[in-house]
């Protein structure tokens, strides 16, 4: 028996929208585009003016939009089963938080939360709600997508294979420039969130660093910060060591602001080998000194896609996908926010509690 889809809004017309969740959410047959809210009816309009012209009718709500147009409307709509949320950090929980009290399964961009505390809190309200509800209880998933790329899932699981994890080496270098489409939207220029860039981008690279570390949790950090271009305050260099649960030691070092070519480099050393992921290219060293190399051509997409098929599951099977809970994106943010705090408070160790 083919199933029919599920009903869905998406909340949010923003770049990330246009460009990833809408393409995204087209691939999903699983899914049917119901409905899309924004802060205004202009950004709601040129969303779904990227929908094709096959596509069903699609409701546009907005708090501009008129009478029962609102996002508590849409809340109210007994048809829409799930919501995507990709709003500024600082308005998300707010969002969030109502969806999951009117029932809906909720998809929310990450981070998780603005910051560990009302992360906790959030997550605290969410099982409350989940626990109190007697039919199917809404499920809240937070969309990291590189928890789905293909390099990275590959990394982590042929790291598993190579014996206890001993070390490791982490770098990304970018240059945001001022006329970043990303950056030129008014809460990035001017963030209402701690930390700016720095955190926003971040987390996707500590969801990394804890996807090759596997079950060899960080414990502590130790971390400095600067900022190199004034228009990314308060900070966009971060230079940290991370030990792990076992006393492995290794680095992790992210800038926004640097002038040093586009770098993204993971590596981890264990016993019996390294497992090295450079851009797209994967490369594994045993220790023996044999060397395998696995390339992951770039695709436009690549990560939301599979991020939204699996969120579609949960949609289907009423029940939560371990790669999108709360608590794991929390990590997340807790070893970002605990690296960038040890800094602020001269290079202090700081030990982590949510890993």
């Amino acid at each position: 028996m083919t199933l029919s889809p599920i009903p869905i809004a998406i909340i949010g017309g923003g770049i990330f929208v246009k460009d990833q969740h809408l393409p995204a959410v087209l691939a999903t047959p699983q899914l049917a585009l119901k409905v899309i809210y924004s802060r205004s009816l202009a950004s709601a309009q040129s969303t779904s003016e990227l929908l094709p012209a096959q596509h069903g009718a699609v409701e546009l709500y907005a708090e501009d939009a008129g009478p029962a147009k609102t996002f508590a409307d849409v809340l109210a709509r007994t048809d829409i089963v799930g919501v995507i949320i990709a709003l500024p950090i600082a308005n998300q929980p707010t969002f969030i938080e109502a969806a999951l009290k009117a029932g809906k399964h909720v998809l929310a961009e990450k981070p998780v939360a603005p910051d560990v505390a009302g992360a906790k809190k959030l997550i605290a309200t969410y099982r409350e709600i989940a626990s109190q509800t007697s039919s199917i209880a809404p499920t809240w998933s937070v969309a990291e997508q590189f928890r789905f790329l293909p390099k990275y899932v590959w990394a982590a699981q042929q790291a598993r294979t190579l014996g206890k994890v001993i070390g490791f080496d982490f770098r990304v270098f970018q240059l945001c420039r001022e006329d970043n489409k990303y950056f030129q939207t008014s809460w990035r220029k001017n963030p209402t969130h701690n930390y700016g860039f720095l955190l926003d981008g971040g987390v996707h690279h500590t969801a990394v660093v804890r996807m090759f570390l596997g079950d060899n949790r960080p414990a502590s950090v130790v971390g400095y910060s600067s900022l190199a271009q004034e228009y990314l305050a308060p900070v966009d260099t971060l230079g940290a060591v991370i030990k792990t649960q076992s006393g492995a030691v290794g680095n992790f070092s992210c800038s926004w602001g640097t002038t040093i070519p586009r770098t993204a480099t993971y590596q981890v050393a264990c016993e019996n080998g390294s497992v090295t992921i450079d851009g797209d290219k994967g490369l594994i060293v045993y220790k023996d000194g044999r060397k395998e190399e696995q390339d992951f051509p770039f695709t436009a997409g690549a990560g939301v896609q599979e991020e939204v098929q699996a969120w579609a599951a949960v949609l289907a099977e009423g029940k939560e996908n371990p790669l999108l809970t709360p608590e794991l994106t929390l990590g997340d943010l807790e070893l970002l926010e605990l690296m960038l705090r040890s800094a602020e408070d001269s290079g202090a160790a700081k030990t982590l509690a949510l890993q």
